[in-house]
């Protein structure tokens, strides 16, 4: 497979022991990676350890880049050079060379959002990023003081050709504990974001980690987000039946790790991998039979229950990135980034660099980044969503 010409992506990772020495040796290797050329965005990721301690963490950044746009997060782990560091104080910076791409940043607090139904135009006003071109989003935001679900669905109304993927902070304990970074900046509550538009495409993989078990269903009764009946039936008592048939080693993980996969798209008739959104079971009425989902559902949507385990997780992504690479023969992305969640990584694949590791394999060795994150935004069925226990990979290639 031909590398994408056009642009230009480089990848650090940095473990000094100040953040000072950590951004001098991250930045002097993107500046050998991309040689004569400048850096136009500047992504940083900083482990909790190094963002706590040092508050000027991105003016550190933004004079080794002068003229770049520089944004990120901070998080439990960073993920740079296709490395992931869950444990040891460190940086990560992703680095771009973007001719004939426009960039446009804004940080915005909960409070300034419209609402998700107010007219279009208030959201193009508010994030100051017309809608021409179709411009596609990179988005951080505390997990704290910052109503994500709000902010993409809002995204999604204003913004419907547009992609927009990110993640949540992570690594702070309550709000004003994370952090986000803007230019010079240092934010600890609201979202920050940049919008790409011009000669750069944005593809979205979102690994979501489960497998189905029993058959798909109907949800013939429903109220908001209280399933009360599958197929005309009770869902506790499908529930059972779907529990009786699986074989000793899934029953044990039913009690663990059972979900809901919904789907998203009402015009299929057949159901496969990545047609469903994975949603969680949060509660159950055993007087009435009913489950509570983490999710509005309809009626007649189609749904089915999934399992997740490590060795789940590794197929679904090792099938979910086969199916990229099936749909785009011949390209390799210029650049990625990867939004992973902190319960992936080592303590639930046992072993470091599991995800960057099966993307180095399908793609080669393409400058990939990230952060482990408290949730991570991607879409599904054309939808933006804001998932859990997922890795949400962000591929740049020319448009």
């Amino acid at each position: 497979m031909a590398r994408s010409p056009g642009l230009k992506w480089a990848s650090a990772i940095a473990r000094k022991g100040t953040a000072r020495a950590a951004v001098e040796e991250a930045a002097r290797e993107i500046h050998t990676q991309l040689g004569e050329l400048r850096a136009d965005l500047v992504v940083l990721f900083a482990s909790a350890e190094v963002a706590a301690d040092e508050d000027g963490l991105p003016a550190l950044v933004q004079a080794h880049f002068p003229g770049a746009l520089v944004v990120g997060t901070s998080g439990l782990g960073v993920i740079g050079a296709s490395h992931e560091e869950e444990d040891l104080p460190a940086i990560a910076l992703s680095a771009a060379s973007l001719p004939g791409v426009q960039l446009a940043s804004f940080q915005v607090d909960t409070a300034q959002f419209p609402s998700p139904n107010a007219p279009i135009e208030r959201w193009h006003t508010t994030l100051g990023v017309p809608p021409d071109g179709d411009p596609n989003f990179l988005l951080f935001t505390d997990p704290y003081t910052c109503d994500t679900r709000s902010l993409i669905a809002g995204l999604d109304r204003a913004y419907p050709r547009s992609v927009k993927t990110g993640g949540l902070a992570s690594g702070g304990r309550g709000p004003g504990r994370t952090r986000l970074y803007l230019h010079g900046i240092t934010w600890r509550s609201g979202a920050v974001g940049v919008a790409l538009k011009g000669r750069v495409r944005m593809d979205t993989i979102v690994a979501q980690g489960c497998r189905p078990i029993g058959t798909p269903m109907l949800v013939t009764r429903c109220d908001g987000q209280v399933l009360l009946e599958l197929n005309q039936r009770r869902p506790i008592e499908v529930l059972r039946e779907v529990h009786e048939a699986l074989p000793d080693e899934d029953k044990e993980l039913f009690r663990q790790a059972l979900f809901l996969g919904v789907e998203m798209k009402s015009d299929q008739v057949e159901y496969g991998h990545g047609d469903f959104l994975v949603r969680n079971i949060v509660g159950v009425d055993a007087r009435t039979g009913a489950l509570a989902i983490g999710a509005e559902l309809r009626p007649f949507q189609v749904v089915q229950f999934m399992l997740r385990d490590a060795a789940t997780a590794a197929e679904d992504l090792n099938r979910t990135l086969a199916r990229y690479r099936e749909q785009h023969p011949g390209v390799v992305p210029s650049g990625a980034l990867l939004f992973s969640c902190t319960g992936r990584g080592r303590r639930l694949f046992g072993h470091e660099n599991h995800d960057t590791g099966l993307f180095e394999q399908v793609f080669g060795p393409v400058p990939l980044a990230g952060f482990f994150c408290n949730g991570e935004i991607g879409p599904v069925g054309g939808t933006t969503f804001q998932h859990g226990y997922t890795s949400a990979f962000a591929l740049f290639r020319p448009k």
